[in-house]
């Protein structure tokens, strides 16, 4: 009819179906499937290519320290003094120390207890940090108070004079005890782990004081939810990823704490070969034999440096903000 408006899309669409949903997908478009958070982390992990090579470069050294000894069977304690101080050859791939001791197996040994310090370090470190911090957050007035203020006090401490005092004051009674290799090792992770919380309680903290006033939050409170049950099964599991890359951090924090221990002579005994070690008994031949105290540097040097850079792929990775 003129002057009548003409028909709406919508009007002139046929009628859908009774069988479909409203909100049926068109035709023709591809609904997306459906990932956990998990997954959607490593999808975003594998976009950094830093972070996967470094990931790559770390699986290797540590598959290597672990599975090596298995292929490369030399005793670590085997003294050849016709080969003393020798450079990198076919018998000796990294070459000898001034006793004749191969240190590829002496490295591969050593890498052992390094990493094993440093994970163990970690671990003391993010189950403190995260109890204080999980405390600190749930809490209000003074118990968060006494709690900062003792987070504050630890961080307002000269780290590496205490670690220097308290392991000359226990490292002696601690080895009359569990014997002097398990006694160093319990009291040098019990001590970089007790220095290295800090940081985590208080990124738990924070975390606690965004999450807890979420609706899903008041939503689990209204139907009854325990305090308890409120921090395992609903705020936790969500403050988990900056504590993922804080413990990346403290691994390699760890393992330089220890090789500084073991090159000013506090660390593990002088029969026990850590990359630390390694390098304070090399120190003095250093003009002649280099490539004694070389070899462990670099494996620290790129240990620590993979760490990091995995770090920087989980803060990415895990940090829903950015844009990947």
């Amino acid at each position: 009819m003129a002057g009548s408006t003409p028909a709406s899309a919508t009007a002139s669409a046929p009628a859908v179906d009774a069988g479909h949903g409203a909100g049926t997908t068109p035709a023709g478009a591809s609904a997306r499937p459906r990932v956990s958070p998990w997954e959607e982390a490593w999808r975003r992990f594998r976009k950094h290519r830093l972070a996967v090579a470094s990931a790559v470069v770390l699986s290797f050294i540590i598959l290597a320290v672990l599975v090596g000894p298995l292929f490369w069977t030399v005793a670590i304690d085997e003294i050849d003094f016709r080969a003393r101080l020798q450079g990198p050859s076919f018998a000796h791939p990294l070459g000898t120390d001034d006793l004749g001791q191969d240190l590829l197996a002496r490295m591969l040994y050593g890498g052992r207890i390094s990493l094993a310090v440093g994970f163990a370090a970690m671990l003391v470190a993010v189950l403190l940090g995260t109890l204080i911090g999980s405390l600190a957050g749930m809490a209000s007035g003074p118990v968060d108070a006494a709690l900062m203020w003792l987070t504050d006090l630890f961080l307002s401490l000269p780290e590496l004079p205490l670690l220097l005092l308290v392991i000359y004051l226990f490292r002696e009674p601690l080895r009359q005890v569990v014997g002097p290799e398990m006694g160093v090792f319990i009291l040098i992770v019990g001590v970089i782990g007790g220095f290295r919380w800090m940081p985590v309680a208080r990124l738990v903290r924070a975390q606690f004081f965004s999450l807890r006033e979420k609706e899903f939050v008041e939503a689990a409170r209204a139907l009854g939810a325990s305090t308890p049950r409120l921090v395992l099964h609903h705020i936790l599991p969500n403050a988990l990823g900056p504590v993922i890359v804080a413990a990346t951090i403290d691994i390699a924090a760890a393992i330089i704490a220890e090789s500084t221990l073991s090159f000013l002579g506090l660390g593990f005994p002088p029969d026990v070969p850590t990359w630390g070690r390694l390098l304070f008994d090399a120190k003095d031949n250093l003009d002649f034999a280099p490539h004694w105290a070389l070899f462990p540097g670099l494996a620290i040097f790129f240990t620590v440096l993979t760490i990091n850079f995995v770090g920087d792929g989980l803060r990415d990775a895990l940090d829903p903000r950015r844009v990947i």
